[in-house]
């Protein structure tokens, strides 16, 4: 993340620059400003965990394993809405960091269930501090009433992308992803 010299300045200069320009239909755009948002969080979230140079997505992963001990590489990614390739990628980064394992799933040869290491377990529990502070931080101007909602609109739309009504008080992922919604998220993934 940019916190000072030449990248600080050429920062301010595009943001100096998007300001005499006109946006036409994008300001109306869900999509837009969902964009907009969502780049302004991960901008937050990667300066806010530096230190530890870890995305958002990892962390998620993290916390998916942690929550689900022994969770097996498909069911992260009908979790977390991605592909079996980009799950794959996430674990083998993971590993590499030695904040997550693979282990032979109980009963199933060709299957792995995930774990955290010790020194993952210990990461996760020194960031999810810093992760709330971070949620406190992105969403100062909206009330606690204003947050649940827009989480709710959140959700609504990203289960009917996924071609699903809700279910009365569902908030679960959702059903099998189909192949637009996969490459909607790999074009995401690559652009985020």
């Amino acid at each position: 993340m940019r916190s000072g010299g030449k990248g600080a300045t050429k920062g301010a200069t595009a943001n100096a620059r998007r300001r005499d320009c006109a946006y036409g239909l994008l300001p109306d755009l869900i999509g837009y400003n969902l964009r907009q948002a969502q780049v302004a969080v991960f901008e937050d979230f990667v300066t806010a965990m530096a230190a530890e140079d870890i995305t958002p997505g990892q962390f998620g992963v993290l916390s998916l394993i942690e929550a689900n001990p022994g969770l097996n590489q498909s069911d992260l990614g009908a979790a977390m809405g991605v592909d079996r390739s980009t799950v794959v990628a996430t674990i083998d980064r993971l590993e590499k960091r030695q904040w997550a394992a693979r282990r032979p799933a109980p009963g199933d040869r060709r299957s792995y269930a995930l774990e955290l290491t010790p020194q993952g377990r210990r990461l996760l529990q020194e960031l999810k501090p810093r992760v709330k502070a971070h949620e406190r931080r992105i969403a100062a101007a909206l009330s606690e009433a204003e947050q649940r909602l827009l989480i709710d609109l959140l959700q609504r739309i990203a289960r009917r992308s996924r071609g699903r009504a809700a279910a009365p008080g569902e908030t679960g992922a959702g059903a099998a992803d189909e192949p637009a919604a996969l490459k909607a998220r790999a074009l995401l993934e690559r652009s985020a």
